[in-house]
């Protein structure tokens, strides 16, 4: 009976690490990285195998964006809530999770087309290199409709337009979790399909297609329904074997639907559904391997259009100069795809983890000269998402 399948008295799942949630992450990671390299093939695979990829990519990045919000929701929300954690320590703890790994591949790629350019090796498209474009990017404003952000590493106007909802993200709480689950969950999907409309009146876009000086207005409706999704999961127990099925027949239905059409209210809906349901699914034997890809996942994200271009900038060459049959340039767009994934692993552990180490340690540090100077305010609280 559905009362049987749902519940507000029975205890709701906690999110753990190593189980389905980060699982996604990792898969949607790799999804990512199939879209940006489709088209460096010998071949479009969108035009020799099926157009879901290249469509798909928006449908990935409203993932991304859906799930952020769900698990920051499920992460900070009661200690934002309560003040254990400020609006600015959020904001600073999430800032500097994304910016340094931001700001060393952007570099990196300007060192790459400088010092290939001056060996005589020029970038085959010069307008995706554009100088004008590039201090948006690195500033990551991209979103906010400052000039520029177009080429270079070009996905990381989702970055940019993820900072705009990290500084939403506790303003949103303060009314959020005064409303009942089904309120919350009803607000999100209207919040949304409002969003939706209204850009098809104001700018004749639809909200998950806007231009790119757009991002944080395509993104904060997304982002802020993955929060209403994680205050539903938070509220109300689903039957683990209900989720399970859901999660299932949702991954089968959004595959389907897509490889014949693009259905984006639909598919957002599969979406949302996956997400539910994996985090209403207990994490009863963590996967170690599971929860190092997900950590891996921003590492994919932020290196592989990077990668990308120092690969294939290679492999054109060598294919001009020893005329490559089709063969031998598929396996170099397989290993490209292998060494987009390898590189992300070595990135990780190489430099971000260390990085990301130092910062963890440097909030810990503040956090405990701020409790030595106000000892009556009890422990320190420490979040690590």
């Amino acid at each position: 009976m559905p009362w049987t399948l749902f519940s507000t008295r029975n205890e709701t799942v906690q999110i753990a690490r190593g189980g389905w949630l980060d699982a996604l992450r990792f898969i949607v990671a790799f999804l990512i990285i199939l879209h940006h390299f489709q088209a460096a093939g010998p071949a479009h695979l969108a035009a020799i195998v099926n157009p879901i990829f290249e469509r798909g990519g928006f449908l990935l990045t409203n993932f991304f964006l859906i799930d952020s919000g769900y698990v920051l929701m499920r992460v900070y929300g009661a200690a934002v809530d309560k003040g254990r954690m400020s609006p600015g320590d959020f904001f600073l703890k999430r800032f500097l999770r994304v910016v340094p790994a931001h700001l060393i591949m952007g570099l990196s790629l300007v060192g790459l087309v400088v010092l290939s350019t001056a060996v005589g090796v020029a970038p085959r498209n010069p307008e995706w290199f554009a100088w004008d474009q590039l201090p948006a990017q690195l500033l990551l404003v991209q979103s906010f409709g400052v000039p520029g952000g177009l080429g270079w590493n070009a996905p990381t106007w989702s970055i940019s337009a993820l900072i705009g909802c990290y500084l939403a993200f506790p303003w949103i709480i303060r009314g959020l979790m005064r409303l009942g689950p089904w309120s919350a969950l009803a607000l999100g999907v209207g919040v949304y399909l409002a969003a939706n409309q209204l850009c098809w009146w104001i700018l004749d876009y639809p909200v998950y297609q806007m231009p790119m000086r757009y991002g944080f207005i395509r993104a904060l409706p997304l982002f802020f329904l993955g929060m209403c999704l994680a205050w539903f999961a938070q509220k109300v127990w689903i039957s683990p074997k209900l989720a399970g099925w859901a999660g299932v027949l949702a991954a089968v239905g959004f595959f389907a639907v897509e490889l014949h059409d693009k259905h984006a209210l639909i598919a957002l809906t599969l979406i949302s559904i996956i997400i539910l349901a994996a985090g209403a699914t207990p994490v009863r034997k963590p996967s170690k391997l599971v929860e190092t890809a997900a950590m891996v996942s921003f590492s994919m994200f932020i290196t592989n259009e990077v990668v990308r271009i120092a690969w294939f900038g290679a492999v054109n060459v060598l294919i001009a100069k020893f005329a490559l049959p089709v063969a031998a340039q598929w396996g170099l767009w397989a290993l490209g795809v292998a060494a987009a994934v390898a590189f992300a692993f070595a990135f990780h552990f190489v430099i971000d983890n260390p990085i990301q180490s130092r910062i963890r340690r440097w909030f810990k540090r503040r956090a405990g000269a701020r409790a030595a100077r106000r000892p009556e305010a009890g422990p320190v609280i420490s979040l690590e998402g």
